[in-house]
């Protein structure tokens, strides 16, 4: 029985790990994609805006 107690705690934390790749996987794209990249542009273009209007260099820029 020391074996399955050895066994149960790798074994129950990879299959945890593939469940978690799993759905990490799987919930990309689909129906929500085009909210999910319109929030992302949308704080982009707030922090784009809020940057020109204290007057700092674009990055990269001198």
């Amino acid at each position: 029985m020391d074996y399955v107690s050895a066994l149960l705690p790798p074994v129950v934390m990879a299959v945890f790990f593939t469940a978690v790749v799993v759905t990490i996987i799987k919930s990309q794209g689909g129906p929500n994609k085009s909210k999910e990249d319109a929030a992302v542009d949308a704080a982009f273009a707030r922090a784009e805006a809020a940057r020109q209007s204290d007057g700092s260099p674009e990055p990269g820029k001198a």
